[in-house]
C-alpha cells in the first residue's frame, strides 16, 4: 500500500516514499522472483491457482506525482499497480488531512495516462469519507456513483474498491457490493473476511530491504487465508 511518491518533507502522516525509495523497493522485489502487479491481475491468478510470484500493489488517493515519479519507475521495473482515485476532487488536493502541505490530486488527463500505460483505475470513494460514518445517501455516493463517473472518464469497467482511512464495516462492504465491484480493499479489516475485506500492509520510506522481507513474511504469517480465494 502507497500513496504519494515525491519530496517526503512534512509528511505527518508517513505517506511518501521519494523516487528514489520507490526504485530501491521494486529492485527489490524483481531481484526475488517478484513482481508488482495489479490487485486485478493478482486476483485474476489466483483464481487460475497461479500467482505465487506475484505482489499487489496499490496507490490510495491518486496523487499528481503518480504519473510524475511512480508510473516511470513501475515502467522500468516491468510493474504495474492500481490505482485507487477520487472523482469528486478530480485537480484537487488533498484537503481532507487536517496536518500536513496540500498535495495535488490527478487531473482526469492525468488519470488517463495512467490507464493508458496499464495501471488498474479503481475508485477511492467519491471525496474521501468514512464509510462506516456515512448515511444511505452518502454511501451511495461514494460507491455507486464514484464508480459511474470513474468508468465513464476511462471507458473501461471499474472493479475495484479502496476504503478510505481504511475502516470498513459489513454495512460498508455491502454498499461496495451492491455498486457492482468485484473485490475491496482495507488495511486491517479485523475479523470480516473475504474478496471485499482485502488486508494490505504499508510500505513508506523507511522500509529498506531487512524492513520489507519481515513485512513481507509477517503478514503472509499473520492474515489467514483470504475466503474465496485459492
Amino acid at each position: 500500500m502507497y500513496h504519494s511518491v515525491g519530496d517526503a518533507c512534512d509528511d505527518p502522516y508517513r505517506i511518501t516514499v521519494t523516487p528514489g525509495r520507490l526504485e530501491l523497493q521494486l529492485r527489490w522485489l524483481r531481484r526475488r522472483g517478484l513482481r508488482g502487479v495489479s490487485v486485478a491481475e493478482l486476483l485474476a491468478a489466483r483464481a487460475r491457482g497461479e500467482g505465487r510470484y506475484l505482489v499487489g500493489l496499490t496507490f490510495d488517493d491518486g496523487y499528481a506525482d503518480f504519473t510524475t515519479h511512480a508510473l516511470p519507475a513501475l515502467s522500468r521495473w516491468g510493474c504495474t499497480a492500481t490505482l485507487f482515485v477520487l472523482p469528486g476532487r478530480i485537480g484537487g488536493d488533498n484537503a481532507w488531512d487536517p496536518l500536513g502541505r496540500r498535495r495535488p490530486l490527478l487531473t482526469a488527463e492525468g488519470i488517463r495516462r495512467a490507464a493508458d500505460a496499464g495501471m488498474e483505475i479503481g475508485s477511492h470513494g467519491l471525496t474521501h469519507v468514512d464509510l462506516t460514518r456515512a448515511d444511505d445517501r452518502g454511501l451511495r455516493a461514494e460507491t455507486a456513483e464514484s464508480r459511474a463517473l470513474l468508468e465513464e472518464l476511462t471507458g473501461a469497467p471499474v472493479t475495484g474498491f479502496c476504503y478510505p482511512y481504511g475502516t470498513v464495516d459489513r454495512r460498508a462492504v455491502d454498499a461496495v457490493r451492491a455498486a457492482g465491484y468485484g473485490y475491496a480493499c482495507a488495511i486491517d479489516p479485523g475479523a470480516l473476511n473475504g474478496p471485499y475485506t482485502l488486508p494490505r500492509v504499508h510500505v513508506g520510506q523507511n522500509d529498506r530491504a531487512v524492513r520489507l522481507f519481515l513485512k513481507y513474511r509477517l503478514h503472509r504469517l499473520r492474515r489467514r487465508p483470504v475466503e474465496g480465494l485459492r
